[in-house]
């Protein structure tokens, strides 16, 4: 048994690194052919970013592996993989929950991590990176990856979700983590500025965090900073 949770584990972490280095390596590319030379002098940063987000892989893919052994193994979570277990319209809004749960946990952890002694202990790794690259989205020190990495298993525990709708939820995380931090605007203008824009975190919002740090703390959404008062708009710079 326990050979098989470790063979879990390291399973996961591998996967969490290859989608990382795919993701954040696909997204930098972009970067370099849409704003040449944006990575010029930013290569022992970069190294650094890799170095943190690798070491952030395992602390991520240590629980899902044992959460994914616990599934296929003893049943443990709450998993369906039959689609007429719950009424189909149940799995979007399996989505909009896990994506919620995540963005509130988020949130407020996030708020609570720049706190002075907690910003100096463990955030200020993610904040060394001027300007943020593609390659940060994961650049956190362990004890920040760890308050990350407890959410989408402790989720699968509580809310019922298809496999194919937690992929669904794990694509989101991977691309928005990345595309927030690339330091320019994936998304068309009439999005960003739109009504549904509004309302949703893309790099234009979450740059103006990474200039002032004091505001903008969401993932997803920007419902707890607007309700909190701490949702100062998009950047100027992008």
């Amino acid at each position: 048994m326990l050979a098989a949770i470790l063979l879990s584990a390291l399973a996961m972490t591998a996967i969490v690194a290859l989608r990382y280095a795919a993701v954040s390596g696909g997204f930098a590319w972009l970067t370099e052919r849409r704003h040449p030379g944006a990575h010029a002098k930013l290569g022992p940063q970069i190294k650094r970013e890799i170095g943190w987000s690798l070491a952030a892989a395992a602390i991520y893919g240590i629980p899902a592996g044992v959460i994914a052994w616990g599934w296929q193994a003893r049943g443990w979570t709450r998993i369906y993989t039959d689609w007429s277990a719950y009424p189909l319209w149940y799995a979007p809004l399996s989505v909009l929950l896990y994506l919620f749960a995540h963005d509130s946990w988020f949130y407020w952890t996030h708020r609570w991590m720049h706190r002075p002694r907690p910003f100096r202990v463990m955030h200020a790794v993610h904040h060394a990176s001027r300007p943020p690259t593609a390659w940060a989205a994961m650049s956190f020190h362990p004890w920040e990856a760890l308050t990350g990495a407890v959410v989408i298993p402790a989720l699968v525990f509580l809310v019922p979700i298809h496999p194919a709708m937690l992929g669904l939820v794990l694509t989101v995380m991977t691309v928005m983590g990345v595309t927030n931090h690339m330091g320019w605007e994936l998304f068309p203008r009439a999005l960003v500025h739109s009504a549904l824009g509004n309302w949703l975190i893309t790099a234009s919002h979450h740059q103006r965090h990474h200039e002032e740090y004091r505001c903008n703390y969401g993932l997803y959404f920007r419902f707890w900073d607007r309700l909190c008062g701490t949702d100062r708009g998009l950047s100027r710079s992008l």
